[in-house]
């Protein structure tokens, strides 16, 4: 296996790097990681973690949550946050069936005016239980 498809990410930050007038061995010093580390990224044969992307982008005066994007970080972890929270949210006793299913309503109202929505059908969530039909109708007003 030659590549990890990180090859888009690797040529991403050659090319800001190349933008910056940075050499290899300047940037790998102003993000603290190894030379020939830093070059098997660009070469994409190596994935870096989110601390190392995060260092990477430091130095070059970019935004880590591009590289994230790049990498595939950023999407899985939005994911496995918004999988996270409504687990949470159903997991509350203090909660009953209703009020989880309003507040998480809410909370997909929310992440699509943001734009963070996942595009994955919202209609099917297994860990919910069946849906009741006066689940739907009502959302607090502010």
């Amino acid at each position: 296996m030659a590549s990890l498809n990180v090859g888009n990410l690797g040529e991403y930050l050659r090319e800001q790097r190349r933008s910056a007038q940075l050499s290899l061995r300047q940037l790998a010093d102003a993000a603290g990681v190894s030379n020939p580390y830093l070059s098997q990224i660009e070469r994409g044969l190596r994935k870096p973690s989110a601390e190392v992307l995060q260092q990477v982008a430091k130095a070059l005066r970019i935004s880590a949550e591009t590289l994230y994007v790049r990498a595939g970080i950023l999407d899985a972890e939005r994911e496995r946050e918004e999988v996270e929270t409504r687990a949470v949210i159903l997991a509350d006793p203090s909660l009953n069936g209703r009020q989880k299913q309003v507040l998480l309503q809410i909370y997909e109202s929310f992440r699509k005016e943001n734009g963070t929505e996942v595009q994955h059908d919202r209609q099917e969530h297994p860990a919910d239980g069946p849906r009741t039909a006066g689940s739907s109708g009502a959302e607090p007003s502010s």
